[in-house]
């Protein structure tokens, strides 16, 4: 009787853990994993930045800052096309930044007026604004975000400190490397972008996101 109890409790407790384990990352057994893109050193692996924006690395964070009036762009050397991006920023403001993927996809993170958008909008040149965060409160201005990036064939999905800010169908860009932005302009002299944690997850056509928790801007 007991050695037919610890069976029937061990094939009760199977479908539980597998579960479980389904519901952990991505929602799929054998996802692959978050890998680093920035090593907190040096700028191994991403590109000699364009234009005359400076990049550097900083108490382990990459910075980005203009003094100049002039941005620049900093890109990795590999490229992407399905694949999950997540990274912690702060900025110093007044600024406009942002974080490319694909090559000219971008999250946005900027305070706009006409049209009104805000961090957490996805910009593409030539089509301007695809989706438009308008809940400025969602971001820390004085303090960490975290922003994340889904793009899965045509599907694309941004959140800001785990709250949606854009979902869309676009077939504008299937595959290019992930980016730094500092724009130009002399309103922008002195701004900072600091991402001290960046890290990407490539997905498998049709693999749904990582949804992250809704979660408080840390404020150190």
């Amino acid at each position: 009787m007991r050695t037919f109890a610890l069976a029937a409790i061990m094939l009760a407790a199977a479908p539980a853990a597998a579960l479980c384990a389904a519901d952990s990352g991505s929602g799929e057994t054998g996802a692959a994993a978050w890998t680093p893109l920035l090593n907190g050193k040096d700028l191994d692996g991403w590109k000699k930045p364009t234009g005359q924006a400076i990049f550097t690395v900083e108490n382990g964070a990459l910075v980005g800052t203009q003094t100049t009036g002039k941005g620049g762009d900093l890109f990795t050397e590999k490229e992407y096309d399905n694949f999950e991006l997540r990274f912690t920023y702060k900025v110093v403001w007044p600024a406009n930044s942002g974080v490319w993927f694909r090559g000219k996809y971008q999250f946005d993170i900027l305070k706009y007026k006409n049209p009104v958008a805000f961090s957490g909008t996805l910009y593409c040149p030539g089509k301007m604004f695809i989706t438009k965060n308008l809940k400025e409160k969602l971001e820390n201005r004085d303090g960490w975000n975290e922003g994340q990036v889904y793009a899965n064939g045509d599907h694309l999905i941004l959140w800001l400190n785990g709250t949606k800010v854009g979902e869309c169908h676009d077939k504008t860009l299937k595959k290019g490397p992930i980016g730094i932005q500092v724009h130009g302009g002399g309103n922008f002299k002195g701004m900072k972008i600091i991402i001290k944690k960046m890290e990407l997850r490539p997905l498998k056509p049709g693999e749904g996101p990582t949804v992250p928790k809704p979660a408080s801007p840390e404020k150190k």
